[in-house]
Formats: structure tokens, C-alpha cells, sequence
């Protein structure tokens, strides 16, 4: 089942969803949340490495903090990872899904390519995969709103949560991070 906008609110009132900072009025739609671009952005170098080995990670991103104000300027063709202002904490009752905006969408920017689902127990400022395939540089502001939330009621709670797996990568993140996919093959040689 997914939230209406009265259940979201009850849940936000009942401190059962957190949202840090708090969600201004037009934020809350009739059926998700729409959350704003933060300021740190990862970009990724141009490098001489013939390809990405999930296996080796290399040092192949930039850490970049755009000012209050100012754009980030995504020109045709290029990835970036971004992440939202919201700091989000999920209940063991609920699911969540990120979607993009259709007002981006419609400029020829993918904002959450893959990954969309986030799971019961989850915390954290949601890490963005961000694409431009459009033809022409699109501006990114911080604080715009960049993404929408829909929170899904599972139909028991959790057994284990998110929060509760030792081996959960990305909970808590409050900063952009790369992928961390090499942690999975180093458990895998450790069990072979």
C-alpha cells in the first residue's frame, strides 16, 4: 500500500519517518515527498584506466561542494553522483522508492538511474545517480527539488531492517560515496 499525504504526515508527526530538516509545505504531495539537491557532488575524472573494476575500486572521483546559489552545470552525456539535503530515517514497517521529476525529466535529466528502492530501517541522505541525456548543459541548483520519496507499507514489519545488517553499506551515509561494490567480493573470497 502506498502513503497518502495524511499518512506520511501522521507518520512525520508520530517521529515514525524522520526528515531532517524539516519538509516545507510544498514539499508534501498527495502521494510522496518531493526532496532538494545538496551541494556535494562526486564527478568522475577522465582518467588513462582502460575500464572500472568493481573488484579494484581506484580513485577515480572528485569530491566537489557547490555554493549556496550557485549552479552545477551537467553537460550532455555525463554521470554524476549527487545526494539530497533531507536526512531520511525509514520505520521497520516501511518501504520507499525514489523517482525522478518529470520537470527534469523533461530537460533530459535521469535523476535516479538505478537503485530506487530503499529499504525498511534505512537512514541517511539518499545518494543520487544523475545523468544528462539531453543535448544542451542543464543547471543544477542546491535546494531545488530534484526527486520524489513514495513510502510503501510493508505488510509486516521487518525481521531485519536495513540498520540491523552487518554488512549494510550505505546506511547512515551523509555524504556522497562511491560505489562499494568491491566490499561483496571481498566477503565472497572470505567464505570461499
Amino acid at each position: 500500500m502506498i502513503l497518502s499525504d495524511r499518512d506520511i504526515k501522521k507518520y512525520i508527526e508520530e517521529k515514525k519517518i524522520l526528515i531532517e530538516p524539516a519538509l516545507e509545505k510544498e514539499q508534501l504531495q498527495p502521494a510522496w515527498i518531493d526532496l532538494t539537491l545538496g551541494s556535494d557532488f562526486l564527478t568522475f575524472r577522465r582518467t588513462e584506466t582502460p575500464v572500472i573494476d568493481p573488484k579494484n575500486p581506484a580513485d577515480y572521483t572528485e569530491s566537489l561542494k557547490v555554493a549556496e546559489g550557485k549552479p552545477f552545470i551537467l553537460h550532455p552525456g555525463e554521470f554524476v553522483l549527487g545526494n539530497v539535503r533531507e536526512y531520511v530515517k525509514l520505520p521497520d514497517d516501511l518501504a520507499a522508492a525514489v523517482d525522478g521529476r518529470s520537470s527534469l525529466g523533461r530537460l533530459g535529466i535521469l535523476t535516479h538511474i538505478t537503485s530506487t528502492f530503499v529499504n525498511p530501517g534505512w537512514g541517511g541522505r539518499l545518494v543520487l545517480e544523475i545523468a544528462n541525456i539531453g543535448k544542451m548543459p542543464v543547471s543544477l541548483y542546491p535546494g531545488m527539488r530534484v526527486c520524489k520519496l513514495v513510502f510503501f507499507k510493508l505488510s509486516s514489519p521487518s525481521e531485519v531492517p536495513y540498520d540491523k545488517k552487518p554488512d549494510a553499506k550505505y546506511n547512515e551515509q551523509k555524504t556522497v560515496q562511491a560505489s562499494k561494490m568491491n566490499k561483496e567480493f571481498e566477503k565472497e573470497g572470505k567464505q570461499e
